[in-house]
């Protein structure tokens, strides 16, 4: 079973790093981004997605594990 889990996982990891290299390689064209007064250098289309889905990425974790503190608090100060 351990061997079938590890198949899969390394599968899936294949098949995300084959989309996402078709997606790269089809989002070639250059992009200007204006953000707040400040405009990035043009870039592949690609990048600023990617990079987007990255910042989500780390973002949503911190933001649910600071939820997820606030919560224990206000347990803790209801049982105290």
């Amino acid at each position: 079973m351990r061997i079938f889990k590890r198949v899969l996982a390394v599968t899936i990891v294949l098949l995300l790093v084959l989309v996402t290299t078709v997606f790269v390689l089809e989002n070639r064209q250059p992009v200007g981004l204006v953000f707040f007064g400040w405009s990035a250098p043009e870039l592949a289309l690609a990048v600023p997605v990617i990079l987007a889905l990255l910042l989500g990425m780390l973002i949503g974790p911190v933001l649910a594990w600071f939820g997820s503190l606030r919560n224990k608090r206000s347990a803790s100060s209801r049982t105290a």
